[in-house]
């Protein structure tokens, strides 16, 4: 299976910008976002263009990455429709005040938190799932009554192009606006004063963000990544562990900021792993994978080369093939791998696998802690102890127990990093959160109004209040 040739990156006019956010902030002073109705008649036309132009858009992450079309349903289409849905279902529930108690020192009086929007907010998505992390973040932005600003990846320009075109047709055009190109168009947003900025994508680039955002004392959210390590305990059922470590690796050609990073493997069960390993990737992606429909390609030749340079890291298992003219990497398990070697340094971000062996747990969780915080961990074991035992003295941003990627389905739990692998979290009523001012809000009544309250403070005013207080 091959993909489209790279498409020419579309560009907007960089000029424009300035006048495209200051019309967004028109709109939003004017009060149009903040009625339910808006809310609600957004959120049901997003869901229109992806239910209706389903097919184009996964045709579209097909040209840019190869993936397969059930792959792009699944990790990009299905998962936003669902977070549509239940942002659909508990809109009314999520706007509601909060009531607070009062202490008794203040009545009579009620206290209540408001979730109030914050404004015109920035969206920058990046190219491994350009649909999902694009407009699940504007799933929160729409329900939480905010403007927005959108800026999708210039690498994956074919689906870029698509939700630049489809946008406009659906959204309301005062109140979104889609900026494409690359860097010199995202360095001119980066100028504009923002409300709120989420940027997903790599650590380097989210620097640049907070700085820009630091201008304008704007609260940012970054989805960064990381080396997301994968234990396996000697006691553990290496079928099924086999299946979900591939699984989750391989999607998307490894181009997946939770994919498993790196296997750490109790010394006793590495071969049994690695040979369980080997037979699944046959079992999925047959003895050539370059030719099965169900292994996708490496965005561009740049990111090609940078995981071929990371071969000689360790000894190649399975694996190791290179075909640029395909932007082909065939999916690549390594053995024999020193913690100090090049695929060890940072995220590796496609379809290369290292497997290390530890003797014992202590050494696994001992080896995560001497890292930065990884986005995701995985733990594969049949022990409750050892469950326990990693999950209460690690941390990641998110986390599975004998599994791999799908905490990142759930919308009911948060998804963001910790450190270097982000800021802030989205997903469900964190998104909405995300996009939302809690504001404080006291009601005094008028009809109780003791002098005591004011100066001047005399010698008894003062001790009745202290003992109040």
């Amino acid at each position: 299976m091959t993909r489209s040739a790279p498409a020419a990156i579309p560009r907007t006019d960089v000029s424009t910008i300035p006048d495209q956010v200051k019309r967004l902030r028109t709109a939003f002073d004017s009060g149009r976002t903040r009625p339910e109705a808006w809310r609600r008649e957004q959120l049901q036309q997003l869901k229109r263009l992806l239910t209706t132009h389903g097919q184009e858009l996964v045709d579209a992450i097909h040209a840019d990455l190869g993936r397969p079309e059930i792959e792009g349903w699944i990790t990009d289409v299905t998962v936003t429709v669902a977070e549509v849905d239940l942002a659909a279902k508990k809109l009314s529930r999520w706007m509601k005040p909060e009531r607070v108690s009062t202490p008794l020192n203040q009545q009579p009086a009620t206290a209540r938190i408001v979730r109030e929007p914050l404004g015109v907010v920035l969206i920058i998505a990046p190219w491994n799932y350009p649909v999902q992390l694009m407009l699940s973040p504007l799933v929160g932005a729409i329900a939480a009554g905010n403007c927005a600003v959108l800026k999708p990846s210039e690498v994956s320009a074919h689906t870029s192009a698509a939700l630049g075109r489809l946008l406009p047709r659906y959204l309301d055009p005062e109140c979104f606006a889609v900026i494409e190109g690359g860097v010199d168009e995202t360095t001119a947003l980066l100028r504009e004063r923002f409300d709120h900025i989420l940027y997903t994508g790599n650590g380097h680039v989210a620097k640049v963000v907070m700085e820009a955002a630091a201008k304008h004392l704007t609260p940012v959210t970054l989805e960064l990544g990381g080396k997301s390590p994968c234990i396996v305990d000697s006691e553990v059922d290496l079928a099924v562990a086999a299946r979900r470590i591939v699984w989750g690796k391989f999607l998307n050609a490894g181009q997946t900021c939770i994919a498993p990073d790196y296997v750490l493997v109790h010394e006793s069960r590495e071969k049994d792993l690695l040979d369980a390993m080997k037979a699944t990737l046959r079992e999925f992606y047959g003895e050539d994978p370059q030719r099965t429909p169900d292994f996708g390609r490496v965005i561009n030749e740049r990111h090609l080369e940078r995981l071929a340079g990371l071969l000689g890291s360790g000894e190649v298992v399975v694996g190791g093939q290179v075909d640029e003219v395909d932007c082909y990497l065939a999916p690549t398990i390594l053995r024999s791998v020193s913690p100090d070697s090049p695929v060890m340094r940072d995220e590796i971000f496609g379809p290369i696998l290292p497997v290390l062996t530890v003797p014992d747990i202590d050494s696994a969780i001992s080896f995560v802690n001497a890292r930065p915080k990884p986005l995701a961990l995985y733990v594969f074991t049949k022990r409750r102890e050892t469950e326990e035992a990693v999950i209460s003295r690690t941390t990641s941003g998110g986390a599975c127990v004998n599994a791999t990627i799908w905490h990142i389905a759930n919308p009911g739990l948060p998804f963001g990093g910790v450190g270097p692998s982000g800021m802030g979290a989205y997903h469900g009523r964190d998104s909405f959160e995300c996009f939302s001012h809690r504001r404080a809000v006291v009601s005094k009544s008028t009809a109780i109004d003791p002098k005591i309250a004011y100066p001047p403070y005399t010698k008894w005013k003062t001790t009745l209040i202290r003992k109040l207080l």
